[in-house]
């Protein structure tokens, strides 16, 4: 007889009755060893065989939770190969409710790089402009035209307001200004999505990975930000308004606007608890709601 190795009992051991665990069960366990110090910095993990056997388990599982850890920064190196290492100072790597909000800028491209070690990579994002995302996403591409990472399958998700829309902001102080900052936003969250949407598209041809990238236009001006990663993840922040002055076209327009790059990110991991949890579920239900519902097709036009 033929046995899987996936099943296979290590050392010689066979593996208890006991129920099934679950892989956040399993990231549950791990990422209170990492807190409590019985795991610590630059330590190597057990090998995902080891964790398997301990936990009762099939590797699947083990390489799950090891991911949502290495999303929360507390692991590095997680692969199939050699075993994974816990983070140089985890401590700063919080999640959950001890979790320090960071700006956008500082907190979005290491959970969009982390996200991307996943084989199968899943982005869902709604936000004004998608400049934030763009950014973000350019490391893990390096790391992948620099032959380091490859996933197989890339889906990203965009919610967009519509270009039929009068947006509640950026708005002009003066309320007879004629148009020229809607076109200006306009032509901005165009720019942004086209090049997203082209730097994503070209892994097809040059690493060969299967990359489908989505646009749908919002009846409403979102007031919050919202990124989902891989079903693990949820980063949500508020857009707060300031008043500020630009020159569009040569004219210099005072308006009430806001800095989507520097908005604090909150971050939600499933699996650090109840609170955590329920936020990201409930974060898919009203992203898929919106996708499902009110939204329409997202139309490049000036």
């Amino acid at each position: 007889m033929v046995v899987d190795p996936e099943h296979a009992a290590v050392n010689g051991r066979n593996r208890s009755p006991r129920p099934q665990r679950s892989h956040r069960e399993v990231a549950d366990e791990l990422r209170s060893r990492i807190r409590s110090g019985q795991l610590r910095a630059g330590q190597r993990m057990p090998t995902q065989a080891k964790l398997a056997d301990e936990f009762g388990v099939e590797r699947g599982a083990v390489r799950q939770a090891l991911r949502i850890l290495q999303s929360e920064h507390l692991l590095v190196n997680v692969s199939k190969g050699s075993p994974a290492t816990v983070a140089d100072t985890p401590e700063r790597s919080l999640t959950g409710p001890e979790a320090p909000p960071q700006p956008t800028t500082v907190a979005l491209g290491a959970r969009i790089a982390a996200a991307f070690a996943a084989p199968h990579v899943e982005i869902d994002a709604l936000c004004l402009t998608s400049i934030s995302l763009t950014l973000a996403i350019g490391e893990p591409l390096r790391q992948i035209h620099a032959g380091r990472i490859k996933p197989a399958r890339v889906d990203v998700r965009l919610l967009l307001p519509s270009s039929d829309i009068d947006l509640a902001f950026p708005a002009p102080v003066d309320s007879a200004e004629d148009g020229r900052l809607q076109r200006n936003w306009l032509a901005n969250r165009n720019a942004q999505a086209q090049v997203l949407r082209h730097n994503l598209l070209t892994l097809r041809s040059t690493h060969g990975i299967d990359v489908n990238v989505t646009f749908r236009a919002l009846p409403f001006t979102p007031p919050v930000k919202l990124y989902l990663l891989n079903g693990a993840e949820a980063l949500f922040a508020y857009y707060t308004l300031a008043k500020r002055e630009q020159e569009i076209d040569d004219v210099y327009l005072e308006m009430y606007d806001v800095q989507g790059t520097q908005s604090m990110l909150f971050p939600f991991t499933q699996g650090a608890g109840l609170r955590d949890t329920t936020f990201v579920e409930q974060s898919h239900l009203w992203f898929n709601a919106l996708w499902e519902t009110i939204s329409s097709e997202l139309l490049f036009t000036n």
